[in-house]
């Protein structure tokens, strides 16, 4: 596999989990323009919030909710909203969800968002 076939893939990957409330969570990875189109709707200040920025990496990974599509968040209010919308059992299972993922992965998506592999954080 070339290294663009592997990164399309994973971009392409999707994961469903289903929340307590019986809400079928589709979730895909961020890719990098994810991540920065993230850092632009935080605005500067959100962006350095990690406990706010790990809340909206956790919205923005979900791709549908039953089924139905979930456009790109683009502005604070939209994360938000879906924050809202996905609610404690929402984001608890998109968490368990890309916990299981593995140690790879998991920081990839929560510790490290936005940094390319060995940059300082």
């Amino acid at each position: 596999m070339t290294p663009s076939t592997s990164v399309i893939a994973s971009a392409a990957a999707v994961q469903t989990v289903v929340d307590t409330e019986g809400r079928r969570l589709t979730l895909r990875q961020l890719t990098a323009l994810d991540k920065l189109r993230l850092f632009k709707a935080a605005g500067p200040l959100l962006a350095q919030n990690q406990p706010w920025l790990g809340t909206a990496i956790l919205a923005c990974c979900v791709s549908a909710i039953d089924d139905v599509p979930v456009p790109p968040l683009v502005n604070e209010l939209q994360i938000e909203g879906m924050v809202g919308r996905l609610g404690d059992s929402g984001i608890a299972a998109v968490a368990q969800a890309l916990q299981q993922l593995g140690e790879p992965a998991r920081d990839e998506m929560l510790a490290n968002a936005g940094n390319s592999a060995g940059t300082p954080i």
